[in-house]
């Protein structure tokens, strides 16, 4: 595996590979670290489709309110180079894993990428300026690797889309792919925050994907006129931040002619806040 801790040292590895007129694709997958099977089976994906792929590991401080815990995410680099390492064709794993804010962010940086969609519904409604954080550093990595194809998961959809806006309103020339969400075997979708749960907590918390996976069933069966009912009842549990059904292309609310949506939640386990959604489609 190749690891560049610095931009210039990523900038001189990708000149040469214009110069030697390598055609094959590179895929990025963008990440804060602290990886697991889920960032994995992004990386997996990329190393199917392309001669190359990018990893980027950086604790994006933009992306952090005031109040969240960005000196506390968890930073594990020396095992998230042993997971890459332990990949199949992992000498073609580019690791870009900058040590320096200004690596990713230049001195003086006083640009923000803000996507005006999506916005006060779901996370947002919550996170204020959250997703301006991540579409301005995904804008400085996709103009420092310009990659071919960039891999996300659908845990985080409101985000996917976010960024999917940003990359058709700005033109640039990368095309997304979203990777379903990597579930443990009862359900649970695989997120850093998990390890933050107790035992009795990690016990419930399947329960989030069975409630969104209800929500579903009942659209499908029974349609707009179920839907409210059953949110309204299933939300009386004030753990939830939020449990919605939106229109999966657009997140506008659905109406009787939706065929295909997302039902997503946020629910509080304790002091962890964790997220996962489903599509569901009509037949």
């Amino acid at each position: 595996m190749i690891i560049f801790n610095k931009r210039q040292e990523l900038n001189s590895w990708r000149r040469t590979l214009n110069k030697s007129h390598q055609m094959a694709g590179i895929g990025l997958v963008p990440t804060m670290g602290n990886l697991h099977a889920g960032h994995l089976s992004l990386v997996k994906e990329s190393l199917k489709d392309n001669q190359y792929t990018v990893v980027t590991i950086f604790v994006n401080p933009k992306q952090f309110g005031p109040n969240e815990d960005f000196d506390k995410y968890p930073r594990t680099l020396i095992e998230d180079k042993e997971k890459l390492e332990s990949l199949i064709d992992s000498e073609r794993i580019v690791l870009f894993a900058p040590e320096e804010l200004e690596e990713v962010y230049p001195d003086g940086h006083a640009t923000e990428i803000k996507v005006n969609a999506f916005t006060n519904i779901l996370c947002d409604k919550f996170r204020p300026g959250h997703f301006h954080g991540v579409t301005t550093v995904l804008f400085q990595i996709f103009n420092l690797i310009n990659p071919t194809v960039s891999y996300f998961g659908q845990k985080d959809y409101q985000q996917f889309k976010t960024i999917e806006k940003m990359v058709l309103d700005l033109s640039l020339r990368t095309q997304l792919k979203m990777i379903p969400i990597h579930r443990e075997s009862d359900g649970l979708a695989l997120s850093s925050r998990n390890q933050f749960l107790s035992e009795n907590e990690r016990e419930m918390a399947p329960f989030i994907y069975k409630t969104l996976c209800e929500v579903g069933e009942q659209w499908k069966g029974k349609g707009l006129s179920s839907v409210d009912g059953i949110i309204g009842k299933l939300s009386q549990d004030s753990n939830w931040q939020y449990l919605e059904i939106l229109n999966s292309d657009n997140l506008d609310s659905i109406t009787k002619d939706s065929t295909k949506v997302v039902v997503a939640g946020a629910y509080f386990m304790g002091d962890t806040r964790l997220i996962d959604n489903i599509l569901v489609e009509k037949n």
